[in-house]
């Protein structure tokens, strides 16, 4: 599971095609506007042109939407929906599995651990942690865990990993700020299961490193001494400022950035899937912020996945719009896609598989009543797929994180559905 960094107007009436609108928040994250400023204001982010934009899509449901009266079989649905994303998101081919070398295993905290990595066709050396029990043995359910965003993608895996008693200061404070000072790979390996903890395209192992851009990008940076606080604070602040150039060169490669990180991730799961400790039938993934992100992308299209936790990352496309688009990474977006699925339609590209969404009520990366029209998208998408009980979301007070009971819901998820 895995931080974003860095809203929503009545609009005007538009088109009609028959289909009321169902009546009804990571990234670089810039938490300075509350919930309800924006509202409160009546204002846009994009000024008058937010009233306009919205009314493109007013009182019309996407046209791949499962909530639409002509998708009545939701296999079929599923299968024209997947592909009209599948187009959407460019996803690259970047080959088969890759081969995996192990670089170190030991164990540390009741947990054995295997420092592994692998090629892709492009890009360094993908580097991954996995973590299971001390001396488990035969076949165990797995979690694909992906890490947040944060703005820090100086770390990947390390964000919600501890693997001795020694941690990068920066770490530390990260998992105080977000995970109530826990592991929280960790904490549910201990319940039995193998979890795999990859980097993904830009962060950690994936990052783009600053001898590898032209020397008028570098800003006079350098590579050199890489895990001093100082130098990582001066590459997380140029790497932020790299996100709009890296996604508009995606585009003109015919990709995009969600698409690319399907394509890793989905390697990641390839891996995962054929270790000879895991069971393939019974895995999950989730992620908190840019993490929950990714478990949206994942969980929707692989259904390999049999149980998903999206943690911190789930509002609509006209909340982005209109009100949070300041706050997110250029991560997200997909050219097209909203005139086709909402946001919350592309996890709910799942059911009747079991999906938990996790909110925290004073986020500032979405605001409440788009969260609440989320999941209420996502709870009639559920309901007519037949499965009302595999779909659960829940709201916790306080700002953007995974604390401590928000894990506990989310590993008992996990237990229920992986585990019976």
């Amino acid at each position: 599971m895995g931080v974003t960094t860095g809203g929503l107007l009545d609009a005007l009436a538009s088109k009609n095609d028959g289909n009321s609108k169902s009546n009804s928040n990571s990234s670089n994250a810039a938490h300075t506007m509350g919930n309800n400023q924006l509202n409160d204001q009546n204002l846009s982010v994009i000024g008058l042109y937010g009233q306009w934009a919205t009314s493109l899509n007013e009182n019309r449901l996407p046209s791949f939407s499962y909530r639409r009266d002509e998708w009545k079989n939701i296999e079929e649905w599923r299968k024209a929906a997947k592909q009209r994303l599948t187009e959407r998101l460019a996803i690259p081919a970047i080959g088969s599995t890759p081969r995996v070398s192990v670089n170190k295993q030991y164990s540390f905290d009741g947990l054995h651990i295997e420092e592994l990595s692998w090629q892709l066709p492009f890009g360094r050396p993908t580097e991954a942690i996995l973590l299971k029990p001390l001396n488990a043995k035969g076949k165990l359910p797995a979690i694909l865990a992906f890490h947040d965003h944060g703005g820090n993608k100086y770390f990947g895996c390390r964000k919600i990993t501890r693997t001795s008693n020694t941690q990068h200061p920066l770490m530390k404070e990260h998992q105080q700020e977000y995970y109530s000072d826990l592991a929280w790979a960790n904490e549910i390996a201990r319940l039995g299961y193998v979890v795999l903890v990859p980097d993904v395209f830009t962060f950690a192992s994936r990052r783009v490193l600053f001898g590898d851009v032209p020397e008028y990008m570098r800003n006079g940076r350098n590579d050199e001494d890489p895990e001093n606080p100082a130098n990582i604070k001066a590459y997380n602040e140029w790497a932020a400022e790299h996100e709009h150039i890296m996604a508009k060169s995606l585009f003109c490669a015919g990709t995009t950035w969600p698409g690319v990180f399907f394509a890793e991730d989905r390697k990641a799961l390839d891996v995962l899937c054929e270790r000879a400790d895991v069971d393939a039938s019974r895995i999950g993934c989730g992620g908190l912020s840019g993490g929950g992100l990714r478990t949206v992308l994942m969980a929707g299209l692989d259904e390999r996945i049999k149980c998903a936790v999206d943690v911190g990352f789930m509002s609509t496309w006209n909340d982005f719009l209109l009100n949070k688009s300041i706050n997110h990474t250029w991560m997200l977006y997909v050219p097209l896609l909203p005139d086709e699925l909402d946001f919350p339609e592309i996890l709910g590209l799942r059911a009747p598989l079991p999906t938990l969404v996790l909110n925290d009520s004073d986020d500032t990366l979405y605001t409440l009543p788009e969260m609440n029209r989320a999941e209420k998208i996502l709870s009639e998408v559920f309901k007519k797929a037949g499965a009302q009980e595999r779909f659960k979301c829940s709201y916790y007070p306080g700002p953007h994180k995974f604390d401590v009971k928000m894990q506990e819901e989310a590993f008992s998820w996990f237990n229920r559905w992986l585990k019976a």
